[in-house]
């Protein structure tokens, strides 16, 4: 009976055991600790500069040394931490209009994409593919394939009448932000320089940029030439009769009208006032015209062209700039990350051969 007794109490005890489930570690912090006081945060901010040096005769000037540069943010300088001569691979965003405004000047843009991988990307470049209209439609990924690059552009066929440009910008900017940090950010826009229904804000698709360090440059379709070779539009009757229609009143010509009709805003040689505005969140500020805001924004440049030919050139023309490009590396001081907002960058160049120094106005950056 002892036995039996005894037996029981030991199946029972193996029973308990094997129900009770083990206690974990504790994982409360030692004392005088809190959570938050355990967590680690790392953060980097890195700025890469595009710059582009000339001599007096408008030629670029090859050969400047690291210790050659000096950077100012908002007016402080900066340690650099790297100078690369043109050599970083890029990766570009090939960005096309195809809408039913430019039906007849496609053809041209069809014929190109056996000029990017020679004359813009090289042996360690890649390219990805969008075309645009009410759309965004993404037609190539990245690829280092020429062949599918070029396959890519000549399947582009007009759509629609809207063109998104900032939708399309903001999205070729999200492709970008996926690839390595040590390649060359870079959209090839061909397109008119207009923005008719994209969802995404002029702002908000430029501080996009920035962030990612992305550089836009524009190969600019003749709005002449556009509205001359495009497509009559369907004839509607119009839903009030001429005799009903009022005639418009008289308007004064003031610098304000004038403005508000021509869009000269931006056009002058001071930018960065505008720039700082539109940080602001200044709203309908370049509408009908974002593609300047983003050249001159990212430190890019436009190109205009007329013909077929032209666009040839235009291609020859942004692969130079891109191969004569410096590109400056710094992270910003303690002082200088505490400032939000828009930063002004500067450059100096120390060398008898520089006559002139072309740079990105700023970024931004959000306050601390």
């Amino acid at each position: 009976m002892h036995k039996l007794f005894t037996s029981l109490l030991l199946c029972g005890l193996l029973v308990a055991q094997q129900q009770t489930p083990p206690q974990p570690a504790s994982a409360q912090p030692p004392a005088g600790q809190s959570e938050e006081d355990l967590r680690i945060r790392v953060e980097t901010n890195a700025v890469q500069v595009p710059v582009w040096v000339y001599d007096r005769q408008w030629n670029y000037v090859d050969g400047l040394n690291p210790n050659q540069f000096r950077v100012f943010d908002n007016g402080k300088e900066q340690k650099i931490s790297g100078v690369d001569v043109a050599f970083a691979p890029i990766s570009m965003v090939i960005v096309v209009q195809a809408n039913a405004d430019v039906e007849k000047m496609l053809p041209a843009v069809n014929k190109i994409g056996a000029l990017i991988q020679p004359h813009i990307l090289g042996d360690q470049g890649e390219a990805a593919v969008i075309a645009y209209d009410s759309r965004v439609r993404v037609l190539q990924p990245f690829t280092h394939d020429g062949d599918q690059i070029s396959a890519a552009i000549r399947k582009i066929q007009p759509g629609s009448t809207s063109q998104h440009l900032s939708d399309a910008i903001f999205e070729a900017t999200r492709m970008l932000g996926t690839r390595p940090k040590d390649r060359r950010r870079v959209i090839l826009l061909i397109g008119e320089k207009r923005d008719i229904g994209s969802e995404i804000r002029g702002r908000e698709a430029l501080i996009d940029m920035q962030i990612n360090n992305v550089t836009l440059y524009s190969a600019n379709m003749s709005i002449l030439m556009t509205k001359l070779s495009a497509p009559p539009p369907d004839y509607r009757p119009p839903a009030i009769p001429a005799t009903a229609t009022p005639l418009p009143g008289i308007t004064a010509t003031t610098p304000t009208t004038v403005a508000q009709t021509f869009g000269t805003q931006g056009y002058g040689a001071d930018f960065l006032p505008l720039l700082i505005e539109i940080y602001r969140d200044t709203k309908a500020i370049f509408k009908a015209n974002v593609v300047d805001v983003y050249t001159k924004g990212t430190g890019g440049e436009e190109f205009s062209y007329y013909k077929g030919r032209g666009l040839e050139k235009v291609i020859d023309d942004i692969g130079e700039v891109l191969h004569s490009q410096y590109t400056i590396t710094y992270t910003p001081n303690a002082e200088t990350l505490k400032e939000g907002g828009f930063h002004q960058i500067a450059v100096d160049v120390l060398s008898p051969k520089a006559h002139s120094v072309r740079v990105k106005p700023g970024y931004y950056l959000g306050a601390k």
